[in-house]
């Protein structure tokens, strides 16, 4: 571990002259990749460097111990104890630090929420795990935008895509794919019996074009009038737009916007993240122990969290967590369970550190 210390210390001090080059400035390209190198390792950096000066001061205090009066030796006791606790600390920071990066953290997200089983009752937990995820965007100053939505017209939701903007979105909600579960008396149930239904959430990262190979020849565009609520040019021009990747047989369909190119534009970005994460999880099919360091396997049909209302609690199976604020869970106070599953998630990859 130390010897990669030691060496992106010393790549970090390279960078450091680079990027004060007046010919390395002058080609911003260039300049930029080597500061954005340099702020990925800035942490690891920083932290190696408090790790290393309490080290120092653990062999001046133990000079102290063998050298000092009697006062000076009990101070000495006293730092040593301390100082240990603290290197210790801080190694298990550096582990962390060290560990395999998720090329895909910093990216944007496309969250799918389609309800299942339950009826109607589904398509009103679809429209409440919407709303949680809307307020937790916003509650993180991420920007959200609606690709596709197909309500029932009576509050619930069949499906709905959005767009998630900001820093690290991914890193945060990829933990959030899986069928989740609610149990609850619905409004139209006299005898006040409890109901079970379940929605599920495909979290995929917003992919470039560079990313994934989409030959176009691929792609069968229909275009066809749109239906449901809408403006002036919604359900009388064909603005609505599907696709159909013929190879993998999926589907996307968009007429959110007025305009059909628009729709276009964001059938295809859904379908590109949709390729690209079947990609990856025929990859990762293949990398067993890979799998086995995950937080649950991220398969769509895994139960990952039941929310309960009669007794006000969110339960998240994956790490055994139970949480008895519901209301403020679903209004998008969300991170105290995600922080749970990024901790079990790190413990996991250290195990094979």
């Amino acid at each position: 571990m130390f010897d990669k210390l030691d060496f992106i210390t010393e790549k970090y001090d390279e960078l450091s002259k680079k990027v004060s080059d007046p010919d390395i400035i002058n080609n911003q390209p260039v300049w930029q990749k080597y500061v954005k190198e340099m702020g990925e390792m800035e942490p690891i950096v920083k932290k190696y460097k408090e790790y290393k000066k309490a080290k120092d001061d653990l062999a001046e205090a133990k000079e102290m111990l063998e050298e000092g009066d009697d006062e000076m030796r009990e101070l000495a006791k006293m730092e040593i104890s301390e100082l240990d606790e603290k290197i210790e600390t801080m190694e298990g920071e550096l582990k962390v630090l060290l560990l395999p990066k998720d090329p895909n953290d910093e990216k944007n997200v496309i969250l799918e929420i389609r309800a299942g089983t339950g009826g109607e009752e589904a398509a009103l937990f679809g429209a409440d795990l919407l709303r949680m995820y809307t307020r937790y965007a916003e509650r993180k100053h991420w920007k959200t935008e609606m690709m596709e939505i197909n309500d029932t017209g009576l509050g619930g939701i069949k499906e709905a895509v959005i767009l998630i903007k900001g820093k690290g979105a991914y890193s945060r909600l990829k933990y959030e794919s899986g069928a989740h579960r609610v149990q609850r008396v619905p409004e139209t149930e006299s005898s006040g019996r409890i109901h079970t239904s379940a929605a599920t959430v495909a979290v995929l990262p917003e992919v470039d074009d560079v990313e994934v190979d989409l030959n176009p020849n691929d792609v069968r565009v229909d275009v066809y009038r749109a239906s449901g609520n809408g403006g002036q040019c919604v359900n009388t021009t064909d603005s609505a737009v599907r696709l159909t990747h013929e190879p993998t047989g999926l589907v996307v369909t968009c007429q959110d916007e007025k305009s059909q190119i628009k729709n276009k534009e964001k059938a295809f970005k859904v379908l590109k993240s949709r390729l690209y994460d079947l990609k990856m999880q025929e990859q990762n099919k293949e990398i067993a122990d890979q799998r086995k360091s995950q937080v649950g396997s991220g398969d769509r049909s895994e139960r990952i969290r039941t929310y309960n209302f009669p007794q006000g609690r969110v339960s998240d199976h994956r790490i055994g967590m139970t949480l008895y604020k519901l209301d403020t869970f679903l209004d998008g106070d969300i991170d105290e369970i995600i922080d749970g599953l990024i901790t079990n998630d790190q413990a996991e990859k250290m195990k094979a550190f």
